[in-house]
């Protein structure tokens, strides 16, 4: 029996080559994907694509529409919904309000206005239901060591007492192993990061390599027609693919801010 693996996926370059990667190693792989009040649903059909392109199907309906959650291998939930993303307004977070997206690297102060807080936090916790309802061996996450100066849920110092929570609160449930005193001090591994000491040039070097359809992958803030060339996410995604062995498929609106951008940080 194949074991299964839970990846959220926000349909990114990162996400989706982490999606690639935990097939590769031969998980039976179930993506999860979060509408929570982002300023565009772009990634979201971008999820959609990538998890066809994986298992070779079309989920889309008569009109064209992918079906936001056709089957068990992809499900899409929706904190707007649910409500959460009320909860978002009054952060000011550039990704769920109206303020302007900030431009320029992910090094950069303003990249701060696109924190939305408690974000991991939530979609690790729904996705962890998720694991264990299925009897996953845990859930998979991209974070990796660019997202650490902006993002503090995307820190090892944050992981680990997520992992440790999670595994506490559901011991002996699905995969988690029943309580014992050990379990303080050295919870099994349920949050898996395979990333989280990669750079996001060694993860376009990894997408290449596994053949991750990288076109079809979203990454602007913006949501426009394509991407964008100068949100921090755009940056840092043309910087990481010009690094690695390969062309990038991706059309950009501005394809050589980011040179400028990168050459003083």
């Amino acid at each position: 029996m194949t074991n299964k693996a839970v990846v959220v996926l926000s349909g990114g370059l990162d996400s989706t080559t982490l999606m690639y990667h935990v097939a590769s190693q031969g998980y039976e792989v179930h993506a999860i994907s979060f509408r929570y009040g982002q300023r565009h649903v772009r990634e979201l059909t971008a999820a959609c694509r990538v998890v066809d392109k994986l298992y070779d199907i079309d989920s889309r309906d008569a009109s064209g529409r992918f079906d936001m959650a056709h089957d068990d291998h992809h499900k899409i939930i929706d904190l707007e919904l649910a409500g959460v993303a009320e909860l978002f307004e009054g952060s000011g977070s550039a990704l769920v309000t109206g303020e302007d997206v900030p431009e320029g690297h992910y090094a950069e102060e303003n990249m701060k206005a696109t924190v939305v807080p408690n974000r991991n936090m939530i979609m690790l916790s729904i996705a962890a239901a998720w694991a264990i309802s299925i009897e996953a061996e845990g859930i998979w996450t991209g974070v990796h060591a660019g997202d650490h100066f902006i993002y503090p849920d995307c820190r090892p110092g944050f992981i680990r007492p997520a992992n440790a929570a999670i595994v506490r609160g559901n011991a002996g449930f699905g995969k988690i192993a029943d309580w014992n005193e050990n379990v303080a001090t050295n919870p099994q591994d349920f949050i898996f990061t395979p990333f989280i000491k990669k750079s996001k040039n060694d993860i376009a070097q990894m997408a290449f390599d596994l053949d991750v359809p990288i076109e079809e992958t979203w990454s602007c803030y913006k949501g426009g027609d394509m991407h964008c060339g100068r949100c921090g996410t755009c940056v840092e995604r043309l910087e990481a693919l010009a690094s690695a062995d390969g062309v990038d498929p991706t059309p950009y609106a501005d394809s050589s801010f980011w040179k400028g951008v990168t050459s003083h940080v």
